[in-house]
């Protein structure tokens, strides 16, 4: 049992297909570009990626995004996540399960025995997720006619609209480009943005693996909107995207979703993760979204329309290790929402 390098790291994962592409070491290394340290610790076939970030007084703060969930079951490896915390004085640890709020029947755990090891390992549910907790899947198997048959007919219209109207897709590679175009984006649709240099490095470490593509649609040959497409073993994301605002009427966003899926099935893929909705049930979404424009309201107009499923990931867990630091770290996370 112990820490392992970048390459070591990947190497493990390689028989965990299924992992995450956030417990990937390429996504450890951008964090660490970006305020992060990221380390990883390996028990046998058991091993977890973890953030860590610094706070004022030599604390931290660390995560654990969507690690391999039998990373519970291994009371060794907790001993040495504790004791690397423990080092590293860290307020608390914060994990976020790859898993979804309604277990599935396959999970390797059954909900008793996550909330029975919840409780042993001292984990206690969080007020606050870092991920968007909700967001839409689309099963991306079989035939391209069954992934568009449950698609909103609008949806389906707006994709043959593109076509039509000579808006054409392709891989991209001019990050400075899409850079201009998310900061437009952002503008428009009010949230935040990352640095040039952080999508810079994001493409640098992931496109040469083949698990990423940065697409851009066209017409004319000008880029009218991007996105950057994640893939790994069964499942992609699409977690960066951007549009600027020149012929919209041309729907160049719709194709664009519509080729990533496409980019992604062809790499084995049998679903797509469109990430990030507002974090409401069903029934509020459907019963708002035309009149709300804040948040992820705006974007869950233009995902639902690909006709996936609406899931909520598993409230984020935390393991607490200075009680006093650990409560006043949450007073002011309340106060910066009440703000």
């Amino acid at each position: 049992m112990s820490e392992v390098s970048l390459a070591e790291w990947n190497r493990f994962l390689e028989q965990y297909p299924t992992a995450h592409i956030l417990q990937t070491g390429e996504w450890g290394e951008l964090k660490s570009a970006f305020g992060w340290e990221a380390i990883r610790v390996v028990d046998g076939d058991i091993g977890a990626q973890i953030l860590f970030r610094k706070l004022p007084l030599g604390f931290t703060i660390a995560y654990m995004p969507k690690p391999l969930i039998d990373v519970l079951g291994s009371n060794s490896l907790w001993s040495e996540i504790d004791s690397l915390c423990i080092k590293k004085h860290a307020l608390f640890l914060k994990i976020e399960l790859d898993r979804w709020e309604q277990i599935e029947e396959d999970y390797f755990f059954d909900q008793a025995t996550i909330k029975y090891l919840f409780r042993l390992v001292g984990l206690i549910e969080s007020p606050q997720n870092i991920q968007p907790p909700r967001t839409i899947i689309v099963d991306i198997r079989g035939s391209e006619e069954d992934i568009l048959a449950p698609m909103k007919q609008k949806c389906r219209y707006n994709i043959r609209l593109a076509e039509k109207k000579g808006v054409a897709v392709r891989p991209w590679d001019d990050i400075v480009g899409f850079y201009r175009m998310i900061q437009i984006t952002g503008g428009r649709d009010g949230f935040g943005v990352h640095s040039l240099e952080y999508y810079r490095r994001a493409y640098e470490l992931f496109h040469p693996t083949g698990i990423c593509e940065l697409l851009a649609a066209e017409f004319e040959n000008k880029p009218l909107a991007a996105l950057m497409v994640f893939a790994r073993g069964k499942r992609a994301w699409y977690i960066y995207g951007a549009s600027n605002d020149e012929e919209r009427n041309r729907m160049p966003t719709y194709l664009l979703q519509w080729e990533a899926m496409r980019w992604a099935k062809a790499r084995g893929c049998e679903e797509y993760d469109l990430w990030g909705v507002p974090d409401e049930d069903e029934e509020t979404l459907e019963a708002q979204f035309e009149n709300r424009n804040d948040g992820l309201w705006g974007v869950y107009r233009f995902k639902r329309g690909f006709g996936g499923e609406l899931k909520r990931a598993a409230q984020a867990m935390d393991k607490i290790y200075n009680p006093l630091l650990y409560r006043l770290y949450l007073w002011h996370l309340a106060g910066r929402k009440g703000g």
